[in-house]
């Protein structure tokens, strides 16, 4: 059999489409590599030069500065948000940039800050957050970047308490914002009598921490009633064995040097929202309080709370739960979007109602 003899012009046709199909095969195998690539800063951080200080006597330091949804009451809440800056050509992304500014408009405040909302005025300061690059390597660089915006929080902080010198307390952050917070807690808040007892309770959501890492003074939360404790969690899909593996394997933690070491193997903290314990028995979904989507939710109106929606449980420091069956719940946008905190919080309802719980056993507590 006698194949046919091809001309110059459609060997290179043939050649064309080859090397078509090679670099599209290799973009989609290496993509997520590609993009990571473009946001990396390619300046070592300790020859970076980190954009200017906010000022935090300045509105435009915060997102929220004392914001009131309607009918709140009186505790003061300090909430930390998470990454929203990607990267390029900076570590720590300059205050208010526009790159994450909608993010974090849109998605991170109405449905991480918003299950606080009731208790009271509640601010969110904007800070030099580490990069959305930061999260994705384990290089020393990453690590100093995200130590580098503790800074700016606990400036933050100081500032807030002026403005409520008294009165409960709520500090609450997601994702790196509350691995931030978690240093302020033990650093600050568990080494000051004063502020200890004003403190209603702390909330880590999408944090791994380590279980030895709390101070005795903030303890992780072990029953409901409990006050000034910490509640931290870090969901991962009940069948999602992989990213559980990947998540304890990337987690970064503080040391007593207040440097972010790798948790190499050391117990994670996990505090279900829906008990509101440490308990490690499985919580079936009907004891679930409700999971929301609450992007674009402007401030103050309270979203509508599907209940009953996810079971889950604290398994090896994680919280595995199950998948909610709604549209609603699931992730999408780009490819950085989807590295960033989830467009829907799970456990909107649970943390609302555990808030509250614990607000009333402190006003008892005081009044006693």
């Amino acid at each position: 059999m006698r194949f046919p003899r091809l001309t110059f012009r459609q060997w290179v046709g043939w050649f064309g489409f080859a090397l078509v199909f090679l670099l599209t095969a290799a973009t989609a195998v290496w993509r997520g590599d590609i993009l990571r690539a473009g946001l990396d800063p390619q300046v070592p951080f300790q020859t970076y030069q980190p954009p200017p200080a906010p000022d935090y006597d300045r509105p435009a330091a915060w997102v929220l500065r004392d914001a009131r949804a309607p009918g709140a009451g009186d505790a003061a809440v300090f909430f930390v948000h998470s990454t929203t800056y990607e990267g390029g050509p900076h570590w720590n992304g300059p205050v208010g940039a526009p790159n994450g500014e909608d993010w974090l408009r849109r998605v991170v405040i109405p449905n991480y800050a918003g299950p606080f909302a009731r208790l009271g005025p509640v601010s969110a300061p904007r800070y030099r957050q580490a990069s959305l690059y930061t999260r994705l390597t384990l290089r020393e660089d990453a690590r100093d970047a995200r130590a580098f915006a503790y800074r700016d929080v606990a400036a933050a902080f100081e500032a807030w308490l002026e403005r409520h010198p008294e009165g409960p307390i709520v500090l609450a952050g997601v994702e790196q914002g509350g691995e931030l917070v978690e240093r302020l807690a033990r650093e600050r808040v568990a080494t000051d009598p004063a502020l200890r007892a004003r403190l209603v309770g702390v909330y880590l959501m999408d944090v791994v921490a380590a279980a030895d890492g709390l101070s005795p003074a903030v303890p992780a939360c072990r029953r409901r009633d409990q006050v000034g404790c910490v509640v931290a969690y870090s969901p991962v899909g009940e069948d999602n064995d992989g990213a559980a593996r990947r998540r304890l394997r990337r987690a970064l933690v503080w040391d007593a040097r207040g440097r972010l070491v790798e948790l190499d193997g050391r117990p994670a903290l996990c505090v279900n929202p829906i008990t509101g314990s440490t308990d490690t028995a499985p919580v079936e979904a009907r004891a679930h309080r409700g999971a929301t989507n609450a992007t674009g939710l402007e401030w103050g109106a309270h979203p509508a709370l599907m209940t009953r929606e996810v079971a889950a449980q604290c398994r090896d420091g994680l919280l595995r739960h199950s998948e909610p069956g709604s549209e609603s719940f699931r992730d999408g946008g780009s490819w950085a979007d989807r590295r960033k905190s989830r467009p829907y919080n799970l456990f909107y309802g649970d943390i609302e109602a555990d808030v509250q719980t614990r607000l009333a056993a402190w006003r008892a507590r005081n009044a006693a």
